[in-house]
Parts: C-alpha cells; structure tokens; sequence
C-alpha cells in the first residue's frame, strides 16, 4: 500500500501537532545550546514524559537518547 503524503501533511498541520512539533523543536535548541550540536550527533532528545501525556520541556523532562532506544520506548502508533 502506497503512502498517503497528502493525508500525512494535513494531519501534519493540525493545531495539535503543529504545537507539539514546535515544543520539541524548542527542546532540541535548547539541548544543543546546553551539550553542543556535537553531542547530539546521531542522538535525539527524549521527552521522559512524553509531550502527548502531558509532559513538558523542562530540563529536568530532557534526556538524549540514541534514536534506537528513544523508538523502542514510544508506544506503537496506530
């Protein structure tokens, strides 16, 4: 079954994702600004409690994990 690239993007667009997309864009700026881009090379910025269940951009909410082990904690999408 083909994607649906058109579907996907205006999913994309609602105000929901849009805000949680900038949340952890914000995140990720300010873990550079902290670590250095160098150190996260290769990583990503982990939510300890997701944005979806309530959590927040706190520093204390922050981690940088290695992409494998920050996909293998998400729940499945559906």
């Amino acid at each position: 079954m083909a994607r649906d690239y058109d579907k996907e993007y205006a999913a994309s667009r609602r105000p929901d994702r849009r805000k949680d997309n900038i949340e952890r864009k914000r995140a990720r700026r300010l873990m550079i600004k902290e670590k250095g881009a160098a150190a996260l090379k290769g990583k990503e910025v982990d939510h300890i409690k997701m944005l979806a269940t309530g959590g927040s951009n706190a520093r204390s909410n922050l981690t940088i994990l290695s992409r494998k082990a920050n996909r293998s904690k998400q729940p499945k999408r559906k």
